[in-house]
């Protein structure tokens, strides 16, 4: 009998999730409701770092932020250094994240997509390009905690389905 190997499958589903959530993030919007918007890539990063540790982490999060530069004509390497720095701190985190309650877990998520937001602040402040004269861009941290168990509960039934490991 041949031995088994440990193969990876579903690099494509990832990757796929990874685009889907870039997509919903420059989807148009109303004015009024594009500060609700939760950080869909901010969300799925911090999803596979959780699931997946040993596959997914800070290049991953390194290239998706250049990916979201690029995609949304911001300053090169601000969403990369945000979206790695989130996915440190899920790295170092996921063991605790996944045994919280989701109450527990959205609370994390409150507080991480809340210093991506904080820290995308303030190096756009430090370069004259922030537009933002209040702290209203805090509400899609909160948004994205609303979400955070739906986004969970359907990523993980993805990954179950196409037994990603």
């Amino acid at each position: 009998m041949a031995p088994k190997f440990n193969k990876h499958h579903g690099g494509w589903i990832i990757l796929g999730t990874l685009v889907l959530a870039a997509l919903f993030t420059v989807l148009p919007l109303p004015e009024w409701l594009e500060a609700y918007r939760p950080e869909w890539v901010a969300l799925v990063v911090i999803y596979w770092v959780m699931a997946l540790p040993d596959r997914i982490g800070l290049f991953t999060a390194w290239i998706m932020g250049f990916f979201m530069d690029v995609l949304e004509g911001s300053l090169l390497g601000l969403n990369a250094l945000a979206l790695a720095l989130v996915a440190y701190l899920a790295l170092s985190l996921y063991q605790r994240m996944r045994m919280f309650t989701a109450i527990q877990q959205s609370s994390t998520i409150l507080i991480l997509v809340g210093i991506h937001q904080l820290l995308s602040f303030w190096v756009l402040t430090a370069n004259s390009q922030n537009t933002a004269p209040n702290l209203i861009f805090m509400i899609s941290a909160l948004s994205s905690a609303i979400v955070w168990p739906f986004v969970f509960l359907g990523l993980r039934y993805i990954r179950r389905t196409f037994k990603v490991v």
